[in-house]
């Protein structure tokens, strides 16, 4: 059984995705209109995700503190922030404060559901436009790809097309089991703590040094 926290200060967007989410077959939304609701419905209730808008009530950015106390209060329960915000600089401090995925409001159903799905399985998702900004701010001149394998530069390319790890193991003919250990690697090789870091990362490398990146199956 699938619980979710909607956050929103907008009765029709609240309306849409309890109607969006029981389609695809989630058994439980809840839905909270302001921080204060919110955070007393993840409290008491403990959803599977939380889905949060960062503007709520006119508060400028008060979803980010609201994404920070979730995060501390459980550090692997998936958060996907649901904005109006295109700009990449919101985005990269959503994803700083703890959120595992970032969806812009006149995205489709589809992509919408697809990011659900992405962050309910523990992998990180931001539509690849905005990732690719997102990533460009904090592009540095130096990357460190030379203790990186040719095998995990391959991993790399692919986590930087948006893939998983089961289409990354189809893609390589691993098992998924390897893909998850070869990322392992990663984030320490590349300094990633986390998952939605090292997918930054992977964008970041792949965006400066395009030509260091073998494709394809060995």
């Amino acid at each position: 059984m699938t619980s979710v926290l909607v956050i929103d200060d907008h009765p029709i967007v609240l309306q849409g995705c309890r109607r969006l989410l029981e389609d695809a077959g989630v058994d439980r939304v809840m839905e909270a209109g302001t921080i204060l609701a919110g955070y007393r419905l993840f409290r008491r209730e403990k959803p599977d995700v939380v889905i949060v808008d960062l503007s709520l009530h006119g508060n400028g950015l008060s979803g980010l503190l609201l994404v920070r106390r979730l995060r501390a209060q459980s550090a692997r329960m998936p958060i996907l922030v649901f904005s109006m915000h295109g700009d990449p600089v919101i985005a990269s401090r959503a994803l700083e404060a703890g959120a595992n995925g970032y969806v812009l409001k006149d995205t489709s159903p589809g992509a919408l559901l697809e990011a659900f799905d992405r962050i309910r399985r523990g992998q990180p998702y931001i539509s690849p436009d905005l990732a690719v900004q997102v990533a460009m701010l904090g592009a540095r001149r130096d990357t460190p790809l030379g203790d990186v394998t040719p095998r995990e530069l391959q991993t790399l390319s692919l986590l930087a097309e948006g893939r998983d790890y089961t289409q990354i193991a189809e893609e390589l003919g691993v098992s998924y089991k390897t893909v998850a250990n070869s990322c392992s690697q990663l984030k320490v090789k590349l300094d990633a703590g986390t998952l939605p870091e090292l997918v930054r990362r992977a964008i970041q490398y792949v965006s400066t040094s395009p030509t260091q990146i073998p494709r394809g199956r060995r």
